[in-house]
């Protein structure tokens, strides 16, 4: 084990919610394991000493953080279409994993538009595969569904929705993590009401860090502007969303997974999302970005009259993830912005980008 990953062991171990060493030797299964938010999630499990195996197709972006990330001999990654079950099937019963989380998905909102059936086939078959794996599969106990906070039927409200709301996402990507969702209470209910595996979702609002090379997201759109040394482009910078940095859903999703698998009786459905104050325009959210780099940088308003239709407003109401387990979120907008800002800055140098992304995992855990 290196320097960087003991150190990072020894903080984790301190996070007044979750154990980390609860994850030293686990078998966690990871689906989307080369996305952004999976690359982050194999280096925090690597650095806890799990024992990883992940699923995905090939990084979908170029850049791509997966290969930046040093994961290479810290875990075991299967490249292949989570829609192919005979492969998954083979990949899961050779990992035994104990913990599934499963992050796979088409996640873009204006890609869905673009091609609705892939991302219906993706977001709904791909759940029912890997919940067919579960199901057949005696290892598991800890199963957790990564949707997003876009699942609910959207009234525009002012104030954040809680996990009784009804399921009704309006464009094919937020109505087909609604479709996952139903598919994952009904596993439950249909097969897993014995209590063999406990079995949760995870409903997450839009997540900021380092690393994220997606089209048609706005603080990438930040980055390769401030790349090119262009003007930032924003399409909407009325539009209100829950951001929050990328490790606070991930450490809440570890932290679900192993409470549910220690006593199920905290299996459920959770939002995860920032304080209220972290509930901000676009265009606020630019103006953040571009004071903390500096150098001049400015956006410019360019509306879309044609554009599909994306919701204006949308909060979540976290209380039952903060009341059931003492779950705090611990970067306000500015710190993620500064954590974003510094991994572009390394990045774009030329830097240690395993080095960077331990040290800014460390300083969370430190909070």
């Amino acid at each position: 084990m290196d320097q960087r990953t003991g150190s990072l062991e020894s903080v984790v171990r301190r996070m007044a919610y979750i154990d980390f060493e609860f994850y030293k030797g686990k078998r966690v299964f990871v689906t989307g394991h080369t996305g952004f938010k999976g690359t982050w999630l194999c280096r925090v499990l690597a650095g806890a000493g799990a024992i990883v195996t992940g699923y995905s197709l090939k990084p979908p972006t170029t850049p791509a953080l997966f290969p930046m990330a040093g994961l290479e001999g810290k875990m075991t990654s299967v490249i292949h279409d989570i829609l192919d079950f005979d492969v998954l099937f083979a990949a899961f019963q050779a990992a035994q994993p104990e913990i599934v989380l499963h992050l796979a998905a088409q996640p873009i909102v204006r890609d869905s538009y673009k091609d609705p059936a892939c991302t219906y086939e993706t977001n709904v078959m791909g759940t029912v595969n890997i919940l067919e794996c579960v199901r057949r599969t005696s290892c598991v106990r800890s199963f957790l569904n990564v949707t997003t906070d876009k699942v609910y039927h959207n009234n525009e409200w002012v104030w954040g929705y809680r996990e009784e709301e009804p399921l009704d996402g309006f464009d094919p990507y937020s109505n087909s993590k609604s479709c996952s969702e139903l598919v994952t209470h009904s596993y439950r209910s249909s097969f897993f009401a014995d209590g063999r595996a406990a079995i949760s979702t995870a409903r997450a609002g839009n997540v900021i860090g380092g690393g994220d090379f997606a089209n048609d997201r706005i603080i990438p759109d930040c980055v390769r502007a401030v790349k090119e040394r262009k003007s930032i482009i924003v399409r909407n910078p009325y539009s209100t969303r829950p951001y929050q940095h990328v490790l606070e859903p991930l450490l809440a999703y570890l932290m679900i997974a192993q409470r549910q698998y220690e006593d199920r009786k905290f299996a459920g459905w959770y939002n995860v999302g920032p304080d209220e104050c972290d509930c901000v325009t676009t265009g606020e959210l630019v103006d953040l970005f571009c004071r903390t780099w500096g150098e001049g940088i400015s956006w410019e308003n360019r509306a879309e009259p044609d554009a599909p239709h994306e919701a204006n407003f949308l909060k979540l109401d976290c209380s039952r993830l903060k009341s059931v387990f003492g779950w705090r979120p611990r970067w306000h907008m500015t710190q993620a912005i500064e954590k974003t800002v510094e991994w572009t800055r390394v990045w774009l140098e030329g830097g240690d980008i395993p080095a960077v992304m331990d040290r800014q995992i460390e300083e969370y855990m430190e909070v």
